[in-house]
């Protein structure tokens, strides 16, 4: 009894301290958070949502978390939410938080990594339901609430069935004076319409007949420019798809908090709703103008026009660029053409930053994927009939155009299989690319330590075709494997272009993740460092050894020399690094068409190579002909 009589009286000790009566300040949000204990099996949220300001509970148990209660304004909702999409069903631990913004009415729910609008923000009503102060815990339970936690104080840390709070009701404006009590004051422009409080400017325009269209303006700052203010155009449009109401309500949100999603996008300050009663218009023959007014943005952020999407599931928080065209009117302003009524807001990308030319690179990359491709099977095929030959660099060769073949054949079909097959297919296909390239890589490092092998270790023997394989093919699937068991690294991912980021490519590939990102540079970055480094190296040391015979001083021999060995080392790589500066679209476009070419490169050097031993064979002084030389300076590893 004692531990449980402590638990209590510290929780009665965080309740005296957070909700003392002697306090001048309301509560302007509140948040309770905590860890949901349940089973493995079917989950579901239980809402039940009523106006008024009198209790609201969070009970929790086996299979069903449930928010009930009378803390609202406007908002009434009664619902049973299955949570399969949210993937907790294989969990049995879920950790979610509660945010109440009385103000705006405005209740989401973040679980699971998902926020739910469990009540949408509204303009400021008379009274506002806030100082929610805790009610007596419920008994311990083995399913429940574990860790609650209120303003990030902790109640307890023991697993409770359910917690509950009274509310206090007071007038809104009061609080609203209070939240903005030593900011600048807002003058409002009455032309605007029906003019509330500064906390979230609402007005109400009637559409008579007529209707002509009509410029709804935020309210200003005082001593402000006017262009600084959001504004708004109805067209008239708009009174044709109103069916049951002439009435349409604009209200304007300013650094609203609950608005805000991820961290590598961020929502502007100011989020404008256009709301007609009970109705839900889309597709309209004329689109509504909102101009967002804001500082500078950095041309490597991209922006762009969202809405969040209400229709196709009304409780997740999802911003799209669906029905949304985005126009930039100078350094300061950014125009948004829309179809439908929402919340609107500009979203700015802040990394990764968009690319530029990402059409033309697409085409290059397309094509010169399914020319290796094609290249690399008769390469292949080539090397097939060589075999007879016991080259021992054959089987190097061989590995290294499987590979690449798969490398560009997946890579080719990246982007159908994206958009056809989704999350689920691209977490295969993006492994799958994952070790294509890595194996890739490890073949082309494998050609440089044999050419340094036999360069420099001239009466060892090569090791043996199937340790190669062994390395080739079996160690890149090892960091492949650990990755896709840590999950959340394989996916979907969008890249934005830079001219039209309302349409972004999305590729089977890594994630846009903290965690894929870190995988990305210790895996894919530091390997291509390694070959880069080993490659050009090996380039030199072979420079030198046969710089001095009289046939590499003509030009063409030199440059077929170099060429030819950075195909199988693939250093053209390399220019990966160099992607930055006044010539960075230049690099882009090189490095683009080099290693998207790479097979057919591959593929030329194979036949030429052949090509000039057979002019040399035919020569009656071929141990000193220049066939002879050009062969022993292009085909420095094919030595046995």
């Amino acid at each position: 009894m004692e531990p449980r009589l402590t638990a209590d009286l510290r929780a009665a000790l965080v309740f005296l301290l957070l909700f003392s009566t002697g306090s001048s300040d309301n509560d302007l949000n509140t948040s309770f958070c905590g860890t949901w204990r349940h089973d493995s099996g079917a989950l579901s949220l239980s809402v039940n949502l009523s106006t008024g300001c009198s209790e609201i509970s969070i009970s929790a148990g086996r299979s069903s978390l449930s928010i009930h209660g009378q803390i609202t304004a406007r908002c009434n909702r009664s619902e049973v939410i299955p949570l399969k999409q949210l993937g907790l069903d294989s969990q049995e631990e879920t950790a979610f938080c509660l945010y109440w913004e009385p103000l705006l009415d405005q209740l989401k729910l973040q679980v699971g990594g998902k926020n739910l609008s469990l009540c949408w923000p509204s303009s400021v009503q008379g009274s506002c339901c806030t100082d929610l102060s805790s009610n007596p815990n419920a008994p311990e339970a083995n399913y429940g609430i574990v860790n609650g936690t209120i303003n990030n104080d902790i109640i307890t840390d023991k697993t409770r069935e359910a917690y509950s709070f009274t509310g206090a009701s007071i007038n809104c404006k009061a609080l609203c004076d209070q939240q903005i009590q030593g900011s600048i004051r807002v003058n409002v422009d009455p032309a605007g319409g029906n003019v509330e409080h500064p906390c979230a400017h609402s007005s109400e325009v009637d559409m008579k007949e007529g209707f002509r269209g009509r410029d709804i303006t935020a309210p200003a700052i005082i001593g402000g420019p006017r262009e600084s203010r959001t504004t708004v155009h109805l067209p008239p449009a708009l009174k044709t798809a109103a069916k049951k109401t002439s009435n349409v309500v604009c209200t304007f949100f300013n650094k609203n908090s609950l608005f805000q999603e991820g961290h590598k996008e961020k929502l502007f300050d100011e989020v404008v709703g256009i709301t007609v009663e009970n109705e839900v218009i889309a597709n309209l023959s004329e689109t509504i103008t909102i101009v967002f007014h804001h500082d500078v943005i950095p041309q490597l952020h991209s922006k762009k026009c969202v809405s969040w999407d209400t229709r196709k599931d009304p409780w997740l928080v999802n911003w799209l660029v669906d029905g949304c065209e985005t126009r930039e009117k100078g350094a300061k302003h950014t125009e948004c053409l829309c179809n439908h009524l929402t919340y609107f807001s500009v979203l700015v990308q802040m990394e990764p930053r968009p690319v530029r030319h990402l059409l033309a690179l697409t085409a290059i990359t397309s094509l010169g994927c399914a020319v290796s491709v094609i290249s690399c099977v008769a390469v292949f095929v080539f090397l097939c009939r060589k075999r007879r030959c016991k080259e021992q660099s054959i089987p190097i060769h061989m590995g290294l155009a499987l590979s690449l073949g798969l490398l560009n054949l997946l890579f080719f079909f990246t982007g159908v299989l994206a958009n056809v097959g989704g999350e689920r297919l691209c977490l295969w296909v993006g492994a799958g690319l994952h070790y294509t390239l890595l194996s890739s890589f490890t073949w082309m490092g494998v050609e440089v330590f044999h050419t340094f092998w036999l360069v420099h270790m001239v009466f060892s023997p090569s090791l043996r075709a199937c340790v190669w394989n062994l390395v080739g093919f079996a160690l890149p699937a090892l960091p492949v494997i650990i990755l896709a068991a840590v999950g959340d690294i394989y996916g979907v991912r969008e890249v934005w272009p830079s001219d039209d980021v309302s349409n972004p490519y999305r590729m089977c590939w890594m994630k846009d993740t903290p965690k894929a990102l870190l995988a990305h540079y210790f895996t894919n970055m530091t390997a291509l460092a390694v070959l880069v480094i080993s490659g050009s190296v090996m380039l030199l040391l072979v420079y030198r050894k046969i710089r001095s015979r009289d046939e590499w001083r003509q030009n063409r021999v030199a440059f077929l020399s170099i060429w030819g060995l950075s195909c199988l080392y693939g250093t053209s790589w390399g220019l990966t690094f160099l992607d930055f500066g006044p010539l960075s679209d230049v690099i882009l476009f090189l490095s683009c068409i080099l290693n998207a070419f790479q097979g057919f490169f591959l593929m030329l050097r194979f036949y030429m190579l052949d090509w000039m031993r057979k002019q040399t064979n035919s020569s009656a002084v071929s141990s000193t002909s220049t066939g002879s030389t050009r062969q022993h300076m292009l085909q420095a590893q094919e030595k046995s």
